[in-house]
């Protein structure tokens, strides 16, 4: 009898997704070859976003296909499936997906697996605040960074082109939610963006621009230290960035910012990136979760009391035996989800060998941000730098961590180029309704008719 490969389920083609199954070719390439196992990863993409990039992509410093990697070139030994899991029932070790053929009415498709990695990743954790749904925009895609980027050169084009003050300033007026790490790189590369854009429009200066940063804590950039964090509010001050810390957004209805403080802003822009919770796949399943609804899992990275399922990055709730303190757990960033996932490819095959797992251990090394061209705070190492120097070490350091040699000369050429001539400040937002226009000339509606699309920014 001919015996069936063992099939190991990859959950999420992001950071953990990507790079387990990276280490599980080079792992496992002789069982791979012989058909001993066999790799499926299941992405609702087709590629890995690199998302400490995606704030230069807004400003125009990276091009948006630079930020990706394309999964099926880079896992070449893989099984690439696009779609999205539904429910897993580990029990009987069979997932349901939805994939693109789902649409057409095929149905969904069940899969079976012998192991399972879970690294479907978190979504943006959005409150039930009025106008939210509506107007708002996040920040964890690249489609979300450029048409942001577009959006608001969009509104620099409203406001040029209108004698309306109320309208004008509203087009004018930015408001930023969440004092971390995108919300923070996010407003500090556009607004030097638009700033630099400013310039060739004849009737707006940079003054007239009103960009606002609304954290509810009392603090920004927690991950770079109290002293870089109070050094970051005071050089977004300097750039006339209103940051309010301590406050929170009770309302963006009607195009109205509301601020628990009392403020009013009418503005046609608000980006929120106030934090993120668990991807909604992990509540399908029999997998056990924490109260923040996170898989429990061991330092070794499997999920805990569950045989043949792993999880990582920020999914899983992985115990930091590097702390002090017990119950500690490894916070869900992108440095940790890097590490895990070595850890993970390894720790896999280690299991299908009958070797002994090792155990996930990692201390966080620091932390770097952009502010904007040539502007940046970082605490590494112990060492404190802001300015030109940290802006320097954060291309440095994500330069060095972006995938593949492919990536990493593209965007060392961009960087170099972009330092050679000037900013683009060209809006394609009309790629967003590429139909539009054929859909006009056919005798069909404007899709960007306010009445068909009241979210429309244009």
């Amino acid at each position: 009898m001919v015996k069936e490969p063992v099939r190991i389920l990859i959950v999420g083609g992001g950071y953990v997704g990507m790079y387990t199954a990276l280490r599980l070719q080079r792992k496992l390439k002789s069982e791979l070859k012989r058909g001993e196992v066999e790799l499926v990863v299941v992405s609702p993409d087709p590629y890995m976003t690199y998302q400490p990039f995606l704030p230069e992509a807004a400003a125009g410093s990276i091009s948006p296909r630079h930020v990706v990697v394309p999964l099926r070139r880079v896992l070449d030994r893989c099984r690439i499936v696009i779609g999205e899991v539904r429910s897993i029932d580990h029990a009987r070790r069979t997932a349901m997906l939805s994939t693109l053929a789902t649409e057409e009415g095929v149905g969904t498709e069940q899969l079976t697996y012998d192991e399972l990695v879970l690294a479907p990743g978190s979504i943006s954790r959005a409150l039930p605040i009025p106008g939210l749904a509506d107007f708002a925009i996040g920040f964890k895609t690249v489609e979300e960074a450029i048409g942001l980027r577009n959006h608001v050169i969009e509104q620099m084009d409203i406001a040029s082109s209108t004698r309306d003050p109320a309208i004008r300033d509203a087009a004018l007026t930015f408001v930023f939610v969440g004092g971390g790490y995108a919300g923070v790189e996010a407003l500090g590369e556009l607004e030097d963006m638009a700033r630099y854009t400013a310039r060739y429009y004849h009737n707006i200066e940079p003054g007239d621009m009103k960009w606002i940063l609304v954290e509810a804590s009392d603090r920004i950039l927690p991950e770079v230290g109290e002293e870089m964090g109070k050094y970051t509010i005071t050089e977004l001050r300097r750039r006339n960035i209103d940051v309010r810390l301590g406050t929170r957004l009770d309302s963006c209805a009607d195009r109205i910012a509301v601020l628990s403080d009392g403020a009013r802003f009418p503005t046609r822009t608000v980006v929120w990136t106030a934090g993120v919770k668990p991807h909604p796949v992990l509540a399908a399943t029999d997998l056990p979760l924490n109260a923040r609804g996170r898989l429990r899992c061991t330092p070794q990275l499997t999920v805990d009391g569950t045989p043949h399922a792993w999880a990582a990055g920020d999914a899983a709730a992985v115990p930091d035996v590097t702390a002090a303190e017990t119950g500690t757990e490894t916070a869900p960033n992108a440095q940790h989800a890097v590490r895990q996932a070595g850890v993970l490819g390894d720790n896999i095959a280690h299991s299908l060998r009958g070797e002994p797992l090792e155990t996930y251990s990692h201390k966080y090394v620091g932390s770097v941000a952009s502010l904007g061209l040539h502007k940046g705070v970082a605490h590494v190492y112990g060492r404190k730098l802001k300015g030109y120097p940290a802006w320097f070490m954060h291309r440095v350091y994500h330069l060095s961590r972006v995938p593949t040699f492919n990536r990493k000369a593209r965007v060392l050429a961009e960087w170099t180029l972009a330092g050679l001539f000037k900013r683009e400040i060209v809006s394609l937002g009309s790629l967003e309704h590429p139909r539009a226009e054929f859909e006009l000339a056919a005798g069909g509606k404007h899709p960007l008719d306010p009445k068909l699309d009241p979210k429309g920014s244009s």
